[in-house]
Parts: C-alpha cells; structure tokens; sequence
C-alpha cells in the first residue's frame, strides 16, 4: 500500500477551545497542522480572545477566529480539541459546542482530543464503543460513558485521535497529522447504532 502525504494544504482544521485551555495542547498540534500545510481557526464561546493556560499559571491570550454558535463543521475537514480543566468544563455544558463537536463525527471527519478534552466528547454522545486514552483522572468518566479505556502514548479508532498529556505531544501531532492527512473515516460515527 502506497504511503498517504501529510500535506495538508488547502485543509482547515477547527480548534475548538474555552478559557483555561492548555496552552501547549493547543499551539504544539497548531505548529505541526500549520507545518503540515493546514489553516487552523480558533473556535470558541465569544468574540474576542481566549486564554490558555500554563497547568496553574495563566498563559497567553489568543485571537478567536470564530464563535461556536455561528461555526459549522461544514467549513472544517477536522477537528483539534485540547485539554485544560476549565475548558472542557465549559465546553461540555455548552449547547452549541457539543453540536458542533458531535457534527465531526456525523460527517466522518477526524477529531482529535488530548488529556481532559475527552470530557466534551462525553457529553456530546461520541465515546461509546470507542477505543481511548486520556488523562488517567478521567479514565472512569470514559469507561462509564462507555469507552475501551488503555494507557497510551496515542490511540486512533476510526479518525479519533487521544492522547494522556503535553509529554505525548509529539505522537499526537503526528497522529493528528496522519488522519486529517486521510480525510473521511467510515467508522468515525457519533451514533453508538453505527458502530
């Protein structure tokens, strides 16, 4: 079987945050998208700028691209969720971020998710039957939701993409890459039905 390019050129990939994100989770899959060829967008629950964090400490302040509530995953050929506590905390309760979460994973497209990110993936009916990892305080959450939890660097079922945390950047990046890299997966459903 003849190797898939990484080069993303001409793909967008939404990344889809809330104060309180993780700021390495989000500008080191960033760099590698943006390398790869691809145009990110921050997505978030405002206008304005969001902030990231640095695990206790606040970080930097980023421009947001545009508001959930008027994104579409139509406009996206995938999906970047990085972790933080507050973050998905917020996003999860959100109505508009878990419809649009849960519209990558009815169109098939790639979404990737790394340590606590999973917890918005829960509320939006997207990790029943999946194989995952996450940061391991939320391991249970996953495996109550109905998620085949393992202990990995990355895992990929079906165009989903998870990882632990920041230390697994590089095999996330790299994964998160691959599978935008292959476009449209079957197998990636929010349907539990069409698993």
């Amino acid at each position: 079987m003849a190797s898939i390019s990484n080069d993303l050129t001409g793909k967008t990939i939404a990344i889809l945050v809330a104060d309180g994100f993780e700021e390495i989770e989000m500008t080191s899959p960033r760099a590698a998208l943006e390398a790869a060829g691809a145009t990110t967008k921050i997505v978030s629950l405002a206008h304005g700028h969001v902030e990231g964090w640095n695990h206790f400490d606040k970080g930097a302040k980023f421009k947001v691209d545009q508001v959930v509530s008027a994104a579409s995953a139509d406009d996206f050929d995938g999906l970047l969720l990085p972790g933080g506590v507050a973050n998905p905390d917020q996003l999860r309760v959100n109505p508009d971020a878990l419809a649009f979460v849960r519209a990558f994973f009815i169109q098939h497209k790639p979404v990737a998710a790394i340590c606590h990110a999973p917890w918005t993936l829960i509320d939006a009916q997207c990790v029943s039957g999946r194989r995952m990892t996450s940061y391991p305080s939320i391991k249970h959450d996953l495996i109550n939701a109905g998620a085949h939890w393992t202990d990995e660097d990355v895992v990929v079922d079906q165009g989903l993409v998870t990882s632990r945390s920041p230390k697994d950047l590089p095999a996330f990046n790299a994964k998160l890459v691959e599978e935008v890299a292959e476009g449209l997966h079957a197998g990636q459903s929010a349907s539990p039905a069409a698993r």
